[in-house]
């Protein structure tokens, strides 16, 4: 007869309590006889798997939207979002893709109106000096990548990240010979520049030299194409949100940048090409080029003139076409006065 009873669902705070339990059992590593260990993980593993059928629903119901607020109370007033975190890497796969997806939600989750992630994360930043380091371990990289990324969606965070020596590190992660998690660390990196508009813009403004010296000589000068690829066009991202104009500004009056734009050129892959070509354009179209980049441009008139003459893309596209043909006729017409460019040869394209 007791087959044909299903037991009671857990409340969500029963489901995070004995989550908490069995992490905080789980971190102080105690137990040393391998059964019970074993015993313990499969408990944790199919409570995290609850916990998610809680937040996303079971595939028969939708998630309660009370149940989800009470769990994500919970999860966070009693710190069990910190336990998860740092009980990643002990988890076997399944389970950690279960985790990962509810600490994803569970930053999404607002209780009376509150988005509370954004509360706790405040107060908790050192979570970040945890999770930032994961690049470096190839076992839990791209568990720890993903989740960044959610918590880079909370202001607070990205500020954090910004504003302490964890970017310069992500810099270096974005190199690691690792493509998988290269690409990953190239993925929070986008995201720590293009989130959040006011953040970004206020930060390329304090830190431009050390930033863009480094950008360009790490990444767009990398000896890596994908490394370089992602790089320009990220670039292009950020000089053209209306949120960095000061900055584009800046960074297109220098003729150091154009030069490392105009190599970029050279490499015959055309999908390099074009993402260059969308940032090389600003340099053209800025009124006010100082008399170095206006003599450069006209030294290589003749070269420039027919590599763009001869660029086109597979799939036709107006927008390119027009912003091609107003950069050919910008070169055409420009007009060199007194300063001219003694290292012009170093800037030449390559016909």
């Amino acid at each position: 007869m007791k087959g044909l009873f299903k037991p009671k669902p857990r409340t969500p705070a029963e489901l995070v309590l004995q989550a908490r339990d069995l992490l905080k059992f789980l971190d102080q590593n105690t137990e040393t006889r391998e059964r019970k260990r074993e015993e313990k993980m499969s408990e944790l593993s199919k409570v995290i798997l609850e916990i998610r059928a809680v937040l996303f629903g079971n595939g028969q119901a939708e998630p309660n939207p009370d149940a989800c607020a009470h769990l994500a109370q919970d999860f966070f007033k009693h710190d069990t979002f910190r336990l998860l975190i740092l009980s990643l890497p002990k988890l076997d796969l399944g389970a950690r893709q279960n985790a990962t997806h509810v600490i994803a939600n569970l930053q999404r989750q607002r209780v009376s109106g509150r988005l509370i992630a954004s509360e706790y994360l405040e107060n908790n930043l050192d979570l970040m000096d945890i999770l930032l380091p994961g690049y470096e371990d190839g076992e839990i990289a791209i568990t720890y990548g993903a989740i960044l990324r959610e918590c880079i969606r909370h202001q607070i965070v990205a500020r954090y990240v910004l504003e302490t020596e964890h970017l310069k590190k992500v810099l270096t992660y974005v190199q690691i010979p690792n493509f998988d998690i290269a690409s990953d660390a190239l993925a929070t990196f986008k995201e720590l520049l293009t989130r959040h508009k006011s953040t970004v813009a206020e930060f390329l403004s304090v830190n431009y030299d050390w930033f863009f010296q480094e950008y360009n000589s790490q990444l767009l000068e990398s000896p890596s194409y994908i490394t370089r690829r992602h790089a320009v066009k990220l670039l292009g991202n950020m000089l053209l949100d209306r949120s960095n104009s000061a900055v584009m500004v800046r960074y297109v009056s220098s003729l150091d940048n154009m030069r490392i734009l105009m190599n970029l050129f050279r490499d015959p892959n055309k999908t390099m090409q074009l993402e260059t070509f969308h940032v090389f354009k600003l340099f053209v179209a800025n009124q006010n080029k100082p008399p170095e980049i206006i003599s450069v441009l006209v030294t290589n008139r003749s070269k420039l003139l027919r590599f763009l003459g001869d660029f086109s893309i597979d799939k036709g596209d107006e927008q390119f076409e027009a912003d091609k043909a107003q950069v050919i006729k910008e070169i055409a017409t420009l007009e060199i006065n007194d300063r001219s460019c003694t290292d012009a040869h170093d800037c030449e394209v390559e016909s």
